[in-house]
């Protein structure tokens, strides 16, 4: 199986297949940064530039910056590193932020990992399975 593994501000539920399970685990930045260093697929924005220079200056993670907003279509296997920012306000007639937004800001990276094994054949599948079987009394 040829997997890849993407890195980006966002999700969207366009990028999932239609029908796929999807594991989300909270990673430490140096995890995240172990996963980056193994490469992955860029799917910034160009235009959330000031954000990417954040990322660069605060922790010192270097992805390549696609020229346009990539299309991503995740397959089975697939991973995404997500990079979540909140507190950082909208910029609106300026191109960066101040050290003191920055600093009052909030990150958060997460690693979701796609599958496509039906919830039936889980663990969590087989188990509500058999509850269901349970309380109909098959």
């Amino acid at each position: 199986m040829n997997t890849k593994t993407y890195f980006g501000f966002g999700i969207a539920p366009s990028m999932f297949p239609g029908n796929c399970n999807i594991a989300k685990r909270e990673l430490s930045v140096e995890q995240a940064k172990e996963v980056i260093a193994g490469g992955v697929v860029s799917c910034l924005n160009p235009s959330h530039k000031a954000s990417i220079d954040v990322m660069q200056t605060r922790f010192g993670i270097a992805v390549e910056i696609p020229q346009k907003a990539p299309s991503v279509s995740l397959q089975d296997g697939d991973r995404l590193v997500v990079m979540g920012v909140s507190g950082l306000p909208r910029l609106e007639n300026r191109h960066e932020y101040t050290t003191q937004e920055v600093l009052g800001a909030k990150f958060t990276f997460s690693l979701f990992t796609v599958t496509s094994e039906k919830f039936e054949d889980t663990p969590e599948g087989r188990k509500a399975t058999e509850a269901v079987r349970d309380m109909a009394g098959w």
